[in-house]
Order: C-alpha cells, then structure tokens, then sequence
C-alpha cells in the first residue's frame, strides 16, 4: 500500500450555515466567530452571515481589519454570545444530534485496498489484528489533521451507503478501514463526519471515545486541513 501525499479536506455548507442563522439568530443578535469561526473559518463565515442579515459578530483581533470591510456587521473582539455557535454550525451535542444541519463535513480519500489475512494485524502497534480474511483501505486523514489518535479501532467512517470501522493506531495523514468483505476504487471518498449520511452526527461519538467537545474537534481540525466552501 503506497502512502500519497494527498490530505483530506473540509468542505463547508454556505447555504447551510445562511438557513441556520435565519432560523437560529434573532435580530440584533450577538454571533460569536472567534477562534476562526470555531475552524469553519471566521473571514468567508460573516459574510455569509451578513448576507442572512446578521448585525453583530464578535471575532479573533486579527480578523477584525478583513470582517470590518463588511459594511452590514458591527465588529466586536469580546462579549457573550447570543447564540450557541455548536447549534449554529450544526455541531451534534452530548446526546448526538444537532438542531440543523452541519456546515461542516472532514473527507478523505481511498488511496489504496489489499486483502487482510486472518491473524494479520494492521498499523503501528499491531493493535488490530483481523478475525477473519478481509480486506482494508488506506484512506487520507490522521492526527496531523486534527483526527484523534484514540479513535482507532472505535469509530466508523462512510465510504458510499456503508458505516466502517477504522482499524489499527490513526497514522499521521492516513488511516486503515475494514471493508468488511467488500471493496472500492482507488479515489473513493470518505466521510469522516458531517454531511447528510450515517456520518452526519459522528463527531458526537468521536466526542465520547475522546473525551474533547465535538466542537472543540471542529475547531482544531477546520484549522489544520484543508478548507472549501460550498453553495
């Protein structure tokens, strides 16, 4: 299996997050963007916001200059929020759903498939070792982008219509999932978490097995993968 130096990427609703701050945030509310838009990244997120009709928001100083050339926002650098930013970006809570829809979703990639023998272990540590012949993919995503190491071997990712479960320690950029008996393409993209499949709430387990906030999660991984914005 060839590791590639591909990285996943963050892809980022915009009309997601429009249809949240209609339904979510009040007139004349406060909507807190610091920490770079909780990772969904504060610059592109308040003009989207502003184009919702939202007033004031408050942001990191160094966004202050680039967010006040928006003339609809007042800009503020402190404050309390009038909305929860995890209902507003649609980051599940505690008890594993959110309000709306998640503006945020991580995807990965398959870079490559091999069988896995019975007794064959994967990944460092050998931490894993197969039950039964299988066969697994190395897929683009791991702690460097934010991933937890902890969830090796308890979490599941979406790869078409079908929930599997990484196995093995979580690599640097990649990790290994179990097929569980089927196979993929080469290219075929992974849902880590977010959009509108099994994956839509998983940051809520990833908060579980972690021990982090799902938001908190979003925040460090929006900040190291790479970001686009989507209609």
């Amino acid at each position: 299996m060839t590791v590639s130096s591909a990285l996943p990427r963050v892809l980022l609703c915009g009309g997601a997050l429009e249809r949240a701050a209609r339904a979510l945030v009040a007139p004349g509310a406060l909507v807190d963007l610091r920490h770079d838009g909780f990772g969904h990244g504060a610059v592109e997120a308040a003009r989207i916001l502003a184009d919702a009709g939202i007033t004031d928001v408050i942001v990191d100083p160094e966004h202050v200059a680039v967010v006040s050339g928006n003339p609809d926002l007042r800009v503020h650098t402190d404050g309390s929020a009038d909305v929860d930013p995890a209902g507003l970006f649609g980051i599940p809570d505690a008890a594993g759903s959110a309000p709306v829809e998640p503006v945020m979703s991580l995807h990965g990639r398959v870079l490559s498939t091999k069988p896995l023998r019975a007794g064959e272990a994967v990944s460092y540590g050998y931490t894993h070792r197969a039950a039964e012949d299988t066969r697994v993919a190395l897929v683009t995503g791991g702690y460097a982008q934010g991933i937890p190491r902890v969830l090796g071997n308890s979490v599941r990712v979406q790869i078409g219509e079908r929930m599997l479960p990484i196995v093995g320690r979580i690599a640097m950029d990649v990790c290994v999932v179990d097929l569980e008996g089927g196979d993929v393409a080469d290219g075929t993209s992974v849902v880590y978490f977010g959009g509108p499949g099994g994956a839509r709430d998983a940051l809520a387990r990833w908060s579980t097995v972690s021990g982090l906030t799902a938001l908190e999660m979003a925040v460090v991984i929006g900040r190291h993968t790479q970001r686009e914005w989507t209609a």
